[in-house]
């Protein structure tokens, strides 16, 4: 059963028009499938100078990642912060997102990690045709590790 922009908002970090996600369609222990609609909206936060450019797919590939964090997550945990530390092998396909009509699939599969680190590779394809992938690696709650003994300030 899809979770819809209301799940996304209550799960999330990103609120308003930084909320890029329509809903989760699929997700199972390693990946996730997501929609999102909002590289045509005009009000995108990530457009600059009246466009939203193909590198903005990171944003909606790392939503995606926290959306799998959250649909794993025990109930009742708060969500765990992420920062994105790395994005290698992205392939780009096109130049912008905002010229795309149909909707996009967002797809993220987490191939390895742990409590604090997690790297996982996506793809992002509009009726079938892939628009950009990559990997992404995200540091989880990163607060908390510089706290750690061993851990940098």
């Amino acid at each position: 059963m899809p979770l819809d922009r209301a799940w996304l908002l209550a799960h999330l970090p990103h609120q308003g028009a930084m909320s890029l996600l329509k809903r989760v369609d699929a997700w199972d222990e390693r990946s996730i499938r997501c929609t999102a609609v909002s590289h045509r909206a005009l009000d995108n936060p990530l457009r600059a100078f009246g466009r939203l450019g193909a590198l903005c797919g990171i944003e909606y590939a790392g939503q995606a990642m926290a959306a799998h964090g959250a649909v794993l997550a025990p109930p009742g945990q708060p969500p765990v912060t992420g920062y994105l530390a790395s994005a290698r092998e992205v392939d780009l396909q096109v130049a912008r997102l905002d010229d795309i009509d149909a909707d996009l699939s967002v797809e993220a599969e987490r191939l390895s990690g742990d409590g604090s680190v997690v790297l996982y590779g996506f793809r992002i394809a509009a009726d079938g045709r892939l628009l950009l992938r990559g990997r992404l690696t995200v540091v989880l709650d990163a607060a908390r590790a510089e706290q750690k003994p061993g851990g940098s300030a």
